[in-house]
């Protein structure tokens, strides 16, 4: 069983990363494959309440993959850090089925420094969902749910959460519109995508020079006269 999960995992990244091109290549060169190892050791200790020695693996593991996953955090089916250095994954959250997570990324808590006593033993960490990718760089912060197939653009921070199906992107991260894995990029946004803020903009400025337009022609006829 946990030999056929470790096979899942290697296929998952050989699947996903052009640069994967061997089983061993995974084995030996990929963080994102090494801290799983020690978290599902962890996590397993963890569930039997050996909470000190499952903190200390996972310290172990941070100090040589670069990639911190508190033990009790809950991680679903292949999932894929790719470069993986600089993801903080805190201890209430979730993760769903084949997720991918670029470097830099922290699903993390609000303000955890801040009233901690009242945030014990509280969900505060997010939930996401099967089939999610995250843009390097970006923060996902809260007891919030990112929607199955969503997608996460680089350096966003994400606060609210995201539905189904849809990609969001930009400070605070807001929605430009259906998911495309085509369209996507995890190191930034497209140079197609369309802010909907900015059509809104547009749409206004075009209403205004079409009012403007009409007064113009208004006041010409009554010169005219």
């Amino acid at each position: 069983m946990i030999l056929k999960t470790l096979f899942d995992e290697i296929d998952a990244i050989r699947k996903r990363d052009p640069a994967a091109q061997s089983l061993l290549g995974v084995i030996f060169l990929y963080p994102s494959f090494h801290v799983l190892i020690f978290y599902k050791i962890a996590s397993t200790l963890w569930n039997i309440r050996l909470n000190f020695i499952a903190r200390f693996i996972m310290q172990l593991a941070r100090f040589l993959t670069g990639i911190e996953i508190h033990p009790a955090a809950k991680i679903g089916k292949r999932l894929f850090m790719d470069h993986g250095f600089g993801i903080v994954i805190g201890e209430t959250a979730e993760i769903g089925d084949d997720v991918t997570i670029y470097q830099g990324v922290t699903l993390g808590g609000i303000m955890p420094s801040v009233e901690s006593e009242t945030q014990r033993n509280q969900k505060r960490h997010p939930t996401i969902g099967n089939n999610v990718i995250i843009g390097s760089g970006a923060q996902i912060l809260g007891p919030i749910k990112i929607g199955n197939n969503s997608r996460v653009g680089a350096n966003s921070v994400v606060i609210k959460s995201v539905p189904n199906n849809v990609t969001v992107a930009g400070v605070p991260a807001r929605e430009f519109g259906q998911s495309n894995v085509k369209n996507f990029e995890a190191y930034g946004v497209s140079k197609n995508a369309k802010d909907p803020e900015e059509k809104k903009f547009l749409s206004i400025l075009k209403r205004l020079e079409s009012l403007e337009n009409k007064i113009k022609l208004q006041k010409s006829k009554k010169i005219i006269k």
